[in-house]
């Protein structure tokens, strides 16, 4: 019999990866999404013969206690979030909502239907904020540096809560910044990578960025569902940081993006002071080493390879455009 596994999110970057991943595994995947995202599925359109999409939403208690009688799963994966870091000052209410207590509603409603269904939930590296020490691991304090990241300390710490209050199988990733082609336009590396594209073609002539120096660990989607999944396969639940260990600027990022193509960046580049962050989160590195000695976990693609990756895929959708 198939396992069975519910994805929230799954119309998002990671929660595509994900279905792709778990379908390849035989599992039958169920998705959960908000009505307003059914004009949003371009990023699982080649799966939807392959998945059932359940309607929910993190703020409707008893839609998440529908989704999981009707999916009865065994496994289930809470990506859904609001989840752009800039936002969360526009919106940091929603954000809450969605990012914070959207965590604890899906929590009560396994307690509630039933305790045996393995919890992930998505942490992020942005709960280290103003990071303490570097490289940043499973022992490090959060110093969280926007809404966004204060809405996960506390995502995290419930689901911690619920695992020792109530013996629930549940799993924290603090998952450092991952990207893919399949990533939002308003993300740093999409838009440079689509900014490059578009110059190269002569669509435009220059992108407008914040702050270059900002430095970040990046690592490909891809492989950071995988240890989504690889934690919900061991005899006890606990929380992983998943990260490449390496940091890179957002100026490197940028220099690697024109170059494929190709151009000069400086030529191309423009530093526009209303895109900088109220407070920045300078420099984040990751210790994946728990993940390799407990999951048996590693990245597969290296930096130079992401971007070239992202370059290449929005250079061919925009040609093709």
């Amino acid at each position: 019999m198939k396992k069975r596994a519910l994805i929230t999110g799954v119309t998002g970057q990671d929660g595509s990866y994900l279905a792709e991943f778990l379908l390849e595994k035989g599992y039958q995947v169920f998705g959960m999404i908000r009505r307003s995202s059914y004009e949003k599925l371009d990023r699982i359109a080649h799966l939807q013969n392959d998945l059932e999409l359940i309607q929910g939403d993190l703020l409707d208690q008893n839609s998440l206690a529908a989704a999981i009688l009707k999916a009865e799963p065994q496994e289930l994966y809470n990506l859904a979030a609001q989840s752009f870091v800039p936002t969360s000052w526009n919106q940091p209410v929603l954000t809450a909502e969605f990012t914070a207590l959207g965590v604890t509603r899906l929590l009560e409603a396994i307690r509630q239907i039933n305790p045996k269904i393995k919890f992930y939930q998505a942490s992020s590296s942005e709960m280290f904020g103003k990071v303490r020490t570097t490289p940043q691991d499973e022992n490090t304090p959060f110093y969280p540096r926007s809404p966004y990241g204060v809405a996960k300390v506390y995502g995290h710490f419930i689901t911690v809560n619920y695992r020792e209050s109530y013996r629930l199988f549940a799993c924290s990733g603090i998952l450092f910044n991952h990207t893919s082609p399949r990533r939002g336009m308003e993300f740093v590396t999409r838009k440079v990578a689509a900014g490059a594209a578009a110059i190269k073609l002569n669509k435009q002539t220059k992108i407008k960025l914040g702050n270059l120096d900002a430095c970040r660990d990046w690592g490909f989607a891809g492989d950071y569902v995988r240890a989504m999944w690889l934690m919900l396969q061991q005899d006890r639940p606990d929380d992983y940081v998943i990260a490449s260990g390496a940091s890179h600027s957002v100026q490197e990022l940028v220099e690697l993006a024109f170059s494929r193509l190709g151009l000069n960046w400086r030529d191309c580049v423009e530093t526009d002071p209303t895109l900088f962050r109220p407070a920045e989160v300078e420099h984040l590195v990751g210790n994946a080493g728990k993940a390799g000695r407990t999951l048996g976990w590693e990245p597969r693609v290296s930096f130079a390879d992401l971007v070239r990756m992202m370059v290449d895929a929005e250079l061919a959708r925009q040609k093709s455009a």
